[in-house]
């Protein structure tokens, strides 16, 4: 039989193993694990290019299907004038894929067009290219931890800058899930589309020079806009613009991987 001290030791044991869940499950304490992709895709896309559903379509299987590859939706705004406008576009994503193009010297700026780890281009909807592009893409060199407390979004990157780098930008992107699409007017009038990781916002947390440095943001920006889905992209950077991406990290904060 337990004495009654010993009753009162495991009653208030068990009152604090139950705070203490508690204080985890509202997310006061950092909390879930991040997914570290092998390789990043960009898909620079738009709902009023009829080559575009093909590319889409298989950004949406690379995302089911190749959970090494960051399959991410940019969607541009270059071909609103041929009579629908994009409802996800973001003129940001149409300057980024114009500075791939300045960047890589070919000037090559179209839709469906996958930029494998911020190098390589290819068209979207070719899916034996794609897959050996991605093949051809360097390695990452660094290493990208995600946690997401009850305040912050913190990403730890950890490792080195590829030979002749003097700076990388780590950037925060929130992502939207998945969203369909009915499209009125275009190319594609009268189709209903659907969408897969459509990166919603690109926004830089601060220059890496190799090493380990952690980075923080408000985890307000990710909660008030809706997304569950946000991931980190290392990235060289100079005055040529956006280059190489060297790491990444990818999380769904409400399930917490």
């Amino acid at each position: 039989m337990v004495g009654p001290s010993v009753r009162g030791i495991n009653t208030a044991l068990r009152a604090i193993i139950f705070v203490f869940s508690g204080f985890i499950a509202s997310g006061a304490i950092v909390t879930g694990a991040a997914a570290q992709p092998a390789k990043v895709i960009e898909l620079f896309t738009s709902q009023g290019c009829s080559s575009c559903p093909p590319a889409d379509a298989l950004a949406e299987r690379l995302v089911a299907e190749d959970k090494d590859v960051l399959t991410l939706l940019m969607p541009v705004d270059y071909w609103d004038y041929l009579g629908w406008k994009d409802t996800l576009a973001n003129p940001v994503y149409s300057q980024r894929q114009r500075a791939y193009a300045v960047r890589r010297g070919d000037r090559s700026v179209y839709t469906p067009q996958m930029v494998i780890n911020g190098g390589e281009h290819v068209i979207g909807s070719r899916e034996k290219d794609v897959r050996a592009a991605l093949k051809r893409a360097d390695p990452f060199t660094s290493s990208v931890s995600l946690k997401i407390s009850d305040m912050t979004v913190e990403a730890t990157v950890e490792g080195a800058l590829p030979d002749g780098a003097k700076m990388a930008t780590v950037y925060f992107l929130r992502i939207e899930e998945e969203v369909s699409v009915e499209i009125g007017r275009g190319e594609n009038a009268g189709r209903q589309i659907r969408y897969v990781n459509v990166v919603r916002d690109l926004q830089p947390m601060g220059m890496w020079s190799g090493g380990t440095e952690t980075f923080r943001m408000p985890k307000s920006k990710l909660m008030n806009a809706g997304n569950a889905r946000c991931a980190i992209l290392v990235q060289i950077e100079d005055t040529d613009g956006p280059g190489r991406v060297v790491g990444a990290a990818v999380m769904d904060w409400r399930k917490g991987f």
